[in-house]
């Protein structure tokens, strides 16, 4: 599959939502994991990432301003041993408590569903990043509406063993802006991961949609001693 570019994918959509981006570093020495959100309402760009233990959490900039915390406020990227877990929603929790449990990545999304944010019924995102020995692996998972059917959730998990270097898949909740807005559809994208990460987090950062963009997390782990290197890059500065 031909991979896609990064710039290009972000760049011609002005609204792709919450994306999550898995692969393995150009040089082949890295596992990546990149989040980011959006947010066209003022309470969704009232957002800021903030680093929480080994990983990261969602806080209003705002309190004042802050509404409705249910869908907005949550841990995109928590750590359990080898595993690195990205979500766009509190799912977060429920993969890490399965996790520990010993249950799979799919088995402990059992439990959930789209986010209940009619008529748009958000797409839940996940990404389950591998890292042991030297290598790794990723799986990638959307729970969706069928046609924005809230009587019918459909579940996919996408599994890449072994990526080639310099490769990654990217998976966004929308496939572009509209009203409602219409779920990501197909597989994740093949994409390609280039540079180190102060330079592949610009681009990202400015891929996105000026206008909409809120926060962007992009981590850089390295497979040989497991030390790792975090960039996060808030619209929103204190």
């Amino acid at each position: 599959m031909e991979r896609l570019s990064l710039r290009e994918e972000l760049g011609k959509n002005t609204y792709p939502g919450r994306g999550i981006v898995l692969g393995r570093s150009e040089d082949g020495k890295k596992a990546v994991a990149v989040y980011f959100i959006m947010g066209r309402s003022e309470n969704s760009r009232n957002r800021i990432f903030a680093e929480d233990g080994e990983g990261i959490r969602t806080q209003a900039f705002d309190e004042a301003k802050l509404e409705d915390p249910s869908l907005i406020i949550y841990a995109p990227v928590r750590v359990l041993r080898d595993d690195t877990i990205v979500t766009n929603g509190d799912q977060t929790d429920t993969v890490y408590e399965g996790l520990a449990a010993g249950m799979t990545f799919e088995r402990s999304l059992r439990s959930r569903t789209f986010e209940p944010d009619a008529p748009n019924y958000t797409p839940r995102i996940s990404g389950l990043l591998h890292a042991a020995d030297g290598g790794c692996h990723y799986a990638m998972s959307i729970l969706k509406s069928d046609g924005g059917d809230p009587a019918s959730c459909q579940r996919f998990t996408f599994t890449y063993e072994n990526p080639k270097a310099g490769e990654g898949h990217l998976i966004h909740t929308y496939q572009c802006d509209g009203n409602p807005l219409p779920s990501f559809a197909g597989e994740p994208k093949a994409v390609a991961i280039e540079g180190e990460i102060d330079a592949f987090t610009q681009m990202l950062w400015q891929s996105l949609d000026e206008a909409n963009r809120v926060s962007l997390f992009v981590r850089y782990l390295d497979l040989a001693d497991r030390t790792y290197e975090t960039r996060i890059v808030n619209r929103n500065r204190r």
